[in-house]
């Protein structure tokens, strides 16, 4: 299974236990895979990534140090004198991306409701998602060198031995997609959905579920326990050749920059509809799910709340893609522009050149120059006040000079 296609379709993500004043950690729902809660605090082996919270520690990293920037891809669509709005995201992110941009951030305002393809603080979404596995089933499936093979992954990730054990199979192996791009400072405790889900709640906006948990894992598992085995066996295979951290990474980028385009082209490029088993799946991941997503969007928004849609990029783009459906259901939708511009950090201080040998020595000779004229200017000072009194003494007299000629000797003593 091309499991890299969740971070953009099923709406799940890990459990963060963060400190207080990490105010939009502390604030981020239970994660949906609770049986791996303890993942991101086994990362202190030097060969492990940092976790979430350790990579907020890196110079430059404060959250207050980014100015909030519009990414992703948006959409408004209008109908019975309305707006509701369809944002394209990401279910993982950099620790930049966790503030939205001015442009999404007004949408969210603007809108009635937040609707997300899972909402991951329903406890009854938590008891679905983390219902213990078939102990049978989870010995057909994850047995021999299969299961070989996922604990040397779960190590790769530094994950404790049995932390996942109990999870349905597909769901163990789905949970490591969600670590492999941390070495890239992809987390999901960033993800763009739930970073959303806290601004909403903040401000007492409801927050619904276009989709239900059964659902999902039904999508996941397949149409049989042979069909899961193979796409078990194919998340593997993307684990060990490292190219669903590639894909991964280049997905965000596109995300970020928000590439409609090549987003739409997607199938060209990802290298994972190659197999009847990955068509399957893609159909299932997307054009099956899109109506009902539609449907969901539309009768909120019928009943009269302006919706705000989060839900992955990739349901977006195409013909059955969400704004294509809405379109054809009688809502004007158009494009909303966001240009990302790269985060204004903090200025740093300005670099030091060290100075050259040929350097300090022209600087030391303009100064032992600069040295050798104030004395003598002292100097010649000194001697013409010397040899004015000598002669003043002589006369017996005053000194003679004006006001006016003693004006450059003032002069001389307020340079000095």
């Amino acid at each position: 299974m091309r499991i890299l296609r969740t971070l953009f379709a099923p709406g799940r993500n890990f459990d963060l236990k963060a400190p207080a004043r990490q105010w939009f950690l502390a604030r981020l729902p239970r994660l949906v895979l609770a049986g791996a809660c303890s993942l991101l605090a086994v990362a202190a082996h030097a060969a492990c990534p940092p976790s979430a919270i350790a990579s907020l520690g890196k110079p430059g990293s404060a959250v207050g140090q980014w100015n909030a920037v519009d990414r992703g891809l948006l959409w408004r669509a209008d109908r019975d004198g309305r707006t509701s709005w369809l944002y394209g995201t990401i279910h993982l992110g950099r620790a930049e991306w966790v503030r939205p941009g001015p442009t999404v951030q007004k949408a969210l305002e603007q809108s009635d409701a937040l609707a997300l393809e899972l909402d991951a603080r329903d406890p009854a979404t938590m008891r679905a998602m983390t219902q213990p596995a078939d102990p049978a089933l989870v010995a057909r499936l994850l047995s021999g060198q299969r299961a070989q093979r996922l604990a040397r992954q779960n190590e790769a990730a530094c994950v404790p031995p049995g932390t996942m054990s109990g999870l349905q199979p597909i769901l163990q192996v789905t949970a490591l997609a969600g670590l492999v791009a941390r070495a890239d400072g992809l987390y999901p405790e960033f993800g763009v959905d739930e970073t959303l889900a806290v601004s909403a709640r903040n401000n007492s906006k409801p927050v619904f579920a276009l989709e239900s948990a059964a659902s999902q894992l039904k999508m996941l598992t397949g149409d049989s326990e042979a069909e899961e085995a193979e796409q078990i066996d194919a998340a593997l295979d993307e684990l060990e050749s490292g190219q669903l951290r590639t894909q991964m990474k280049e997905l965000a980028e596109v995300w970020a920059r928000g590439d409609v385009d090549k987003l739409g082209r997607y199938p060209e490029w990802c290298n994972c509809i190659n197999t009847p088993a990955e068509r399957r799946l893609m159909k299932r991941l997307l054009d099956d799910r899109n109506p009902g997503l539609a449907d969901g969007i539309e009768r909120m928004h019928a009943g009269g709340r302006r919706v705000f849609a989060a839900v992955g990029a990739l349901h977006m783009v195409g013909p059955q893609g969400l704004p294509a459906l809405l379109a054809a259901r009688g809502f004007t939708v158009a494009a909303v522009p966001l240009s990302a511009q790269p985060p204004l950090a903090v200025p740093a201080a300005p670099a030091v050149t060290p100075p050259t040998a040929e350097g300090r020595n022209a600087r030391g000779a303009r100064n032992a120059r600069n040295t050798r004229d104030a004395r003598g200017a002292r100097g010649s000072q000194a001697a013409k006040s010397s040899s004015a009194k000598s002669s003043s003494s002589a006369k017996g007299s005053k000194p003679s000079a004006k006001p006016a000629q003693r004006a450059p000797a003032t002069k001389a003593k307020q340079r000095r």
